[in-house]
Parts: structure tokens; sequence; C-alpha cells
């Protein structure tokens, strides 16, 4: 390809071109993969045409382009010419604007208007219009409504242009570049310009960090207003986000404020400066402040909604059906006898309480029958209101009365695996679907006589706002969940703070039952919550041991341990390594690549994919990240590819891995696979909600900074059969000893003990389900110990 004399030698590299075909484009991110005929470059280039990958608006056809960038070679797709920015080159010729303005781009501008405006104004109708749009006034019967809109158009993508390379000029990517414009728009360099800190209160992806380094190259002083107010407002919203805080006190949020404004400049900031600016943030509401406490106003509300509707809930004494006392005694006699079982005294008085109640908290360890009652409620709720357990019986209008939720689709499962109900997300039941939101709330409530909520402690203040305004009146809730868990990823600790307020009627279960019969798992978990372990840990147990070894040699023992799982007959979905930390030599990605070797190797006969360093095979087991409730799958769903489809292979051109989550399959495309990770060996927070027959549990001190006493609590009692810790003994002694119970700073409990008086709290210990497989041991899975 001939380069051109126009563009001086060693100037940035370019490729212009008439855009030819648009093989990929996302309306959410703009980010588009085009093909390109190329009339000049000043690259070595012999194609005639060329793929050009970037962050562009739906581009016309025919159209030319000026694309600023680099050849890059993918390792799937080949050469391809990677854009930073681009520009668009309008025509100049009568017969080219007038092919340009009759494009789809200008909505009522056909080819008859379009002659008229280049009749009116000649060949540089465009750059007329755009330096003076009165212009247009010249030009016969077109409608000033017309004339405007031609002209707004114009101005949107000769601003888009010019923005992008503005902000490529700043150091910003052409991804978060696409961003920023889609949020200001044709403002975003006067915005930046004047206020770059305005971009951390806006867009998201952007830090206090990134705008400072803008700010400081716009000359923007140390101590400016606008970048205290940045400061203050990022350090507020990352330590709710990141520390699980509700609140902070002032004193925090001016200390971190400093820290983080000081450590940036070397230059001192007067706290009175920083106390000045939160109180203006209070003033214009971007930030909430009540008893000296400051919010994000979005906790602020709902933790007030919380309360708002306990006490509607709590209040409500038609949500309760009263029957005598023989009347639940005959009815619990027909599930005994139908179930052939026979609940223990205190077991009967709990659900009779769970049943008497408006709203109820169902909590406790492992063991100690949660899920028993959960079915025993159940069972008797339908029977004594007369309702059949069948939801085939019941239709749109009619729709079943009994609702079962958790937080995630696992748990979900979990519950309707145990009642024989069906079971959904909290997500689903509220009808989320992502961009817009949820469907039901306090305008709209959901449908239902009786919601039973598994897994509480998962459910952030955000999501149980949500929950509880979309109740309606007249409703039995029952939360269930063990407060001795790790708290929501999210803000909060809703299960915590309902609990400590006291003011709702609650069970807490202590006796353990699967104890009785002889699980040491369960034995182990019970000691952790008082903060203690047994003097026998390192025993060899029927379903659990402790093999020593050093961090160096996790990924080893890991892989030896799940080989001999395997051998001896074990799927790979139940076989579940748990660990707190993605990165270093004992962390889930290294143990995810060990895994991977051994589950499902490289084969001629397998097909691959590869996104970065990471390689995704069909038969991988996948962990799903993030909620699509259009696809029907969660955060914390685990699935296995089942396919995997090349570019060349299909109409859409461009990769695709099919995932099935039970059944249920769902297509990602490449730019889709951030939604999905391996889970061979998953994250501990991850694995809230689920259970798995084999859990394997590598603990070692490289681990430190996540070593914590509800941490390892819940890694244990996720497994239902074999325990298998690995590492140094010491380190799980240290994170048990760790306790993080009150760090987190929230005021729920104290709101609703405000609110409301405290009611009768009730203990009472209840039965669980068999763990089986007594003759088995986790020595079964292991050969010889590492020294």
């Amino acid at each position: 390809m001939q380069q051109q004399e126009s563009f001086a030698l060693g100037e940035k590299s370019f490729i212009k071109g008439t855009h030819v075909v648009t093989i990929f484009h996302n309306e959410n991110n703009l980010y588009s993969v085009v093909r390109v005929r190329i009339e000049e470059t000043n690259e070595a280039c012999d194609e005639q045409e060329v793929v050009v990958t970037g962050y562009f608006p739906r581009m016309n056809e025919h159209d030319t382009y000026i694309f600023y960038g680099a050849f890059k070679d993918h390792p799937k797709f080949g050469r391809q010419y990677v854009a930073e920015h681009f520009r668009k080159e309008f025509p100049h010729t009568k017969e080219g604007v007038i092919h340009y303005l009759s494009s789809d781009l200008f909505k009522g501008i056909g080819k008859k208007t379009a002659k008229a405006i280049v009749d009116a104004l000649g060949e540089n109708a465009i750059s007329k219009i755009l330096a003076d749009p009165h212009v247009l006034d010249d030009v016969p019967r077109l409608s000033k409504e017309k004339a405007k809109e031609l002209y707004d158009s114009l101005r949107a993508h000769e601003g888009l242009e010019q923005t992008m390379i503005a902000l490529s000029q700043f150091g910003f990517g052409p991804q978060l570049s696409m961003k920023i414009y889609q949020v200001y728009q044709d403002e975003t360099l006067a915005i930046i310009q004047q206020n770059p800190y305005q971009l951390v209160e806006d867009v998201e992806g952007i830090g206090f960090g990134r705008a400072d380094e803008l700010g400081y190259q716009l000359g923007i002083s140390g101590n400016h207003p606008a970048r205290i107010r940045a400061a203050c407002l990022f350090v507020l919203e990352h330590d709710c986000l990141q520390e699980g805080h509700v609140y902070l006190t002032e004193e925090q949020l001016i200390t971190n404020a400093k820290q983080l404004l000081e450590a940036k400049r070397d230059e001192k900031i007067p706290e009175s400066a920083i106390s000045h600016a939160v109180m203006m943030l209070v003033e214009e509401g971007k930030l909430m402040c009540e008893d000296g406490k400051f919010y994000v106003p979005s906790l602020y509300f709902a933790e007030k909604g919380i309360v708002t509707n306990i006490k509607r809930l709590l209040q409500q004494t038609e949500a309760v059906t009263t029957f005598p006392e023989s009347e639940f005694l005959l009815a619990l006699g027909r599930l005994e006898e139908r179930l052939s079982v026979q609940y223990a005294p205190s077991q009967k008085e709990a659900i009779q309480k769970a049943l008497a109640s408006p709203l109820f908290i169902l909590t406790g360890g492992p063991g100690t029958g949660k899920t028993t009652v959960i079915k025993g409620i159940v069972e008797i709720f339908a029977d004594l209101h007369g309702f059949s357990l069948d939801p085939k019986d019941y239709s749109k209008d009619d729709p079943f009365p009994i609702l079962l939720a958790a937080p995630t689709g696992r748990a979900a499962k979990r519950m309707s695996e145990a009642t024989g109900l069906p079971a959904v997300t909290i997500h689903r039941l509220l009808g989320w679907n992502g961009v817009e939101g949820f469907t039901h709330d306090e305008d709209e409530p959901i449908d239902g006589k009786l919601l039973i909520v598994d897994e509480m402690s998962m459910v952030d203040t955000w999501l149980a706002n949500q929950l509880f305004k979309s109740l309606p009146d007249g409703i039995q809730v029952i939360l269930v969940g063990d407060e001795d868990q790790l708290p929501s990823v999210g803000p909060g600790q809703v299960l915590k703070d309902l609990l400590q307020a006291g003011i709702i009627p609650t069970v807490r279960l202590t006796e353990v039952y699967r104890q009785a019969e002889g699980s040491s798992i369960i034995e182990l978990a019970h000691q952790m919550k008082n903060g203690t372990l047994p003097s026998d840990l390192t025993a060899p147990k029927a379903d659990r041991s402790f093999i020593r070894c050093q961090t160096g040699q996790i990924a080893d023992v890991v892989r030896q341990i799940a080989d001999n799982a395997r051998k001896k007959g074990y799927a790979v979905k139940d076989i579940q390594v748990l660990a707190p930390m993605y990165r270093g030599p004992a962390g889930i990605d290294r143990l995810n690549q060990t895994l991977q070797d051994l589950f499902n190797p490289k084969s001629e006969k397998k097909r691959e994919l590869s996104v970065g360093d990471v390689v995704y095979r069909v038969g991988d087991k996948v962990l799903q990240l993030v909620n699509q409730p259009d696809e029907n799958v969660f955060n914390g769903d685990i699935g296995e590819i089942v396919a995997i489809f090349y570019a060349k292979e299909n109409t859409e051109k461009q990769d695709l891995v099919v995932v099935s989550f039970d059944g249920n399959e769902v297509t990602y495309s490449r730019q889709d696979l951030s939604q999905i990770t391996h889970a061979y060996c998953c994250s501990i927070h991850k694995s809230q909600g689920s259970e798995f027959p084999i859990v394997i549990l590598p603990v070692v001190k490289s681990y430190y900074r996540m070593l914590k006493r509800n941490l390892l609590y819940t890694a244990v009692t996720r497994s239902k059969q074999f325990l298998i810790l690995c590492g140094e003994e010491d380190a799980f002694q240290l994170g048990v000893a760790r306790c993080d119970d009150g760090a987190r700073q929230t005021t729920l409990a104290e709101k609703l003990q405000q609110s409301l008086l405290p009611l009768a709290e009730g203990e009472l210990p209840l039965d669980d389900a068999n763990i089986g497989m007594e003759n088995v041991s986790p020595y079964d899975f292991m050969n010889e110990q590492p020294s």
C-alpha cells in the first residue's frame, strides 16, 4: 500500500480507510470490530483490507475514517489494527456530501433534502454548518426542527471524535474514554479541564488516584477544594465497598482523607479544609450525616428502609392465622407419619413458634437442624392452610403461595433439594434485570403467603432493603442463616444486626445432632466458633484429616489429594478446593492451573480458547462471577463448558463458549468471558451458600492477611462428608484466634432498637440430616504425607 506525502515521516501510526462491514458492535460500551478498505497509511501493509478494533459508535457503510493505533498479532484472529482513537473524514464532493447527509445517521434527511442543502451551501456544507448552524436558514423548505436535529447530530459525531483524541492525550485508554464520553457527551472536555475530580463522582471505574494525576497535569493545587471534596467522597465509598462499613465517623473520614491527599502530593492539607469540604457535601446531599456518622446516601436510606419495613411486617397481625395447639399437633403427627420420623420436643416448639410469627429468624451453626425445621415449617404451613405443595396445581392468576429464596443459585438449589419445592435467587424473586433494576418494590410487591430466605448472612444492606420493601402486607417471613459465617460481600451485616437488635422473634439452634452421629467436621466448626481448636486437630479422623506442608508444596499436595479422590470414583464437581487469596504459589489462580492440568488436560480432541494467560477448554469447571438474570445464571453458580465455537464457524463471526449450569446453557462471547473463571479452586467468599462432598482447604501463613475465624469457619462448614486440611497448623490456629466480630460499622441494630421494643427471644435446639458414608476416610484420597 502506497504511503501518502500528506503525513510526515515518523508521524503517529494511522490507517485511513472506508468502512466495509461491522463484524461486532457492543451498544453498551461501543467496543467494535470492523473491516476497513485501506486508502492511505504510513504502516508497512500489503493488504487491501484490514480488521480494525476499538471503541467507536456504529459506523456508516462506505464512510471514510482515520484510525490511530498500531498493528498487533492476535493469537486467534491474526493481524489486527488496534485503534486508540479515530476521526471521521467528511466527504468533499457534492455527491459524497449528499450520500452522507441522507444516510441513517441523520433522521428525517432524505436524498432530496440533502441535495437541497448541498445546492444551497456547496460541497463544504458540513464544515459551514458546524461553524454556524444558521446557514441552514438559507436552505429552502428545511424546517427549524430538522435543521436543529441535523446540526446536533453533526456536533455529536464531531464531538465524540475530538473528545476521544483529547482524552487519549490525557492518558485515558479508549474504553475508559468512551465511558467518560457517555456520561458527559459534548461537555466532556469542558468539565474535565474545569474540574477533573468530577470524574470520581460521576464515572464508575475512575478513582481518586486517576483523577488526581489528571488534576496534577492541569496544574490544580494540592489543597484545591475540588480535590479535597473528591478525596472525601472516594474515602467514604471505598471503605464502604472494601471494608463493609455503612458509615464512617468524622474522625475516620477526615483522617483517611488527609492521608490520601498528602500521600499523593508533597503538601500538608489542614483538617479544617477537609472538615469544610465534608460539610459542603452534606449540604448538597452527596453525603448524609447523623449523630456524627457519615454515610453514602444509598446506604443511609437503605438502613432506614429496612427499619421501616421490619416495623410494618412485625405489626401486621393479619399475616398470621392462629390455630389451636391441637390442630398443630395433628398436622405434626400427620407429617411424622408421612416421613416416618419423630420430631424432638425442641423441634416441635421451634416449628410452632415460627408458624405463629409474622417475621421470624432461625439461626444456628452446622448440624443444628435448620434444614429439618425449614422442611417442617413448609409442610405444616401447607397442611394447616389447606395448600397443595404441587406447583402444577397453581396458575399465573393463582400463584404458588410458598416462596423459597437464597442469595446464590447454588444455595437456592440446595433449598429446593431439601424441601422438594421450587427455590430461586433473591434477585430473580425480585425481578432484577440488571440495567433497569428491580421489577418488584413497594409499589409492585411480590405475591405469596409464606417466604423463607436461606443464607441470610450473605445479604447486604442494599439487597435487604430491596427485599423488605418488596414484601406485601399479609405475608409471613422466615429468615434463616448462620451468624458466625462471613458477612456479605457488600456493605453491612444485616443478619447479625437483626439478631443483635433483639426485636424479631428468634430461635438460636445450639444442640448439634450430626455430632452425635460422629461428624468431627461439625465438632471442629463449633469449637472454632468459640475461638478454640481440638487438641487432636492433626490426628486422622473418619471424615477429616490434616496434612502438614509448606506454601511451596501446596499445589503438589492439593493435586495429589484431588487425584486420589478422582481415582476412587469421585466426580470433579464433588471435589472443591477452597482458598482465601488469588495470587502466589498457593493462590487460587495457581491451584486452578494445577487442577485443570489434572482434571482436563490439553488434548487434540478438546477445543480450547485462550484469553490472555487463561485457557478455557470443553469440560472445564467454571464459576459465574456476575448476575445475569436474563440467562437465569447468578454470581456463585458453578457450571461446565460444554462447547466452544470458533468465529469462522458461526454467523456472529466471533468465538463463543457455551456453559451448562445444571442443564441451563448460557453462551458467552469472547468479550463476556470476564464473567466466568475456573472453579476447580474458588475463593471461600464465593463458596458461601454451597456444600460439597469433599472440601480441600489449604491454610498457610502466606495467607496471613486473610486468615480470620469467620473465613475459616465458613470454609470448614462447606464440607458435607470429608474435610482435608493441608498446610501449617500454626497458621490455622492464628486464623481461628483472629476474631472479626464488630469490625463492620453499621447502625441498623441501633435504629431497630430505637424504633421497636424488643420481643421475647427463645433458644431451641433442632435436628439435621445425616452425614452418611461412615466407612470412608479422607485418607482414602491421599498417598503418603509430604515431609
